[in-house]
């Protein structure tokens, strides 16, 4: 799989687009959600290019070897660590986590591949819920 600049608009991209394709199909609420949350602007993307990162990320994974039923069979934990290696400003892991987590429940069903890419994310980047944890846990004990 090829590699982006780091904290680049396309390595960010290619993580909302990895949920996005991680349960086997991209839905039009998906992509509906991102749009209203201005998903391609917050992550300095042109205009119209998250189709075409999801559509590259799928023609990587399927000459890595696909073979079974599923695109995410070729995305291991190794993978996975070297696709969130790419983002590494705190500020870009919050987006793309709540874009990500916006996109995943717009059908109002969270797959296991869905599931699979936002805990790599929120385990390799320390969120919890999009905040770092010393973040999250001081707001909850400043609402308890």
């Amino acid at each position: 799989m090829r590699s982006y600049p780091q904290n680049s608009p396309e390595a960010a991209a290619r993580i909302v687009a990895l949920v996005l394709i991680s349960d086997g199909h991209v839905c039009s609420s998906e992509f509906d959600i991102l749009k209203r949350l201005g998903a391609e602007h917050e992550l300095g993307l042109e205009p119209q290019l998250l189709p075409h990162i999801v559509h590259t990320l799928c023609e990587e994974l399927l000459a890595s070897g696909y073979e079974t039923g599923s695109l995410m069979s070729h995305v291991d934990d190794s993978a996975l660590g070297s696709l969130m290696a790419e983002i590494s400003d705190p500020a870009l892991r919050r987006k793309v986590l709540r874009l990500s987590l916006a996109a995943a429940r717009a059908d109002g069903h969270l797959a296991d591949g869905e599931t699979l890419v936002l805990e790599a994310a929120r385990r390799r980047w320390k969120l919890v819920d999009g905040e770092e944890p010393s973040v999250t846990q001081a707001a909850r004990r400043h609402w308890d």
